[in-house]
């Protein structure tokens, strides 16, 4: 028996990195089935292929887009008709996507939002790194000083890996966190401690 059995879940920004861990750590501990979101049709198309479940679907979709978000919970409503978990890890601004989910919420559901905190204090980045250096015009080695000198400043001396952000979010989706709620949880490696 898995911690979210017959759960439906909603994972925005879940093509890879957190959202795809997430939606991987969903599935193995039973949810029901799990939305997934991300911009890209062959990224999330792939995303599927990872996971591989059929208990996933993959919407295609700006969170920041209005319409986009009106026709994702069509989509759920129609095909499952509540949701269980919101884990909103796409956008900035997550306010439109948990309003425009609460219909939709079942009694007791878990709302979970995604941040960072470089938002909260000037954080190493975590997972994907080389990849943002890389469009910014770094070479791998000019990229892998600044990973470096990022895992310095934090206390574990590591990057964080997106299943150890996933796990976290598995506790909040499920009824071992019955009686939390409001919490700022930081998986971080100590970073914002100090």
């Amino acid at each position: 028996m898995g911690k979210l059995d017959g759960k439906i879940a909603l994972i925005t920004g879940a093509s890879e990195g957190i959202g795809l861990a997430t939606a991987q750590q969903f599935i193995i501990e039973g949810a029901e089935h799990v939305f997934i979101t991300g911009r890209r049709q062959h990224v999330i198309d792939e995303a599927v292929k990872t996971i591989g479940s059929k208990h996933v679907t993959a919407v295609q979709g700006d969170v920041s887009n209005m319409g986009d978000l009106d026709r994702l919970f069509s989509i759920i409503l129609k095909d499952k008709g509540r949701l269980d978990i919101l884990f909103a890890n796409a956008g900035i601004v997550v306010l439109f996507t948990v309003q425009e989910a609460l219909p939709l919420l079942a009694d007791g559901a878990s709302v979970i939002l995604n941040g960072s905190s470089v938002s909260i204090k000037a954080a190493p980045m975590g997972s994907g790194i080389k990849e943002i250096w890389k469009y910014a015009g770094l070479s791998e080695e000019e990229a892998e000083k600044v990973i470096n000198s990022s895992k310095a400043v934090v206390p574990m001396n590591r990057m964080g890996m997106p299943d150890e952000v996933a796990k976290a979010a598995v506790f909040l989706a499920s009824d071992d966190s019955s009686y939390v709620t409001g919490i700022e949880l930081f998986v971080d490696g100590g970073m914002t401690q100090i």
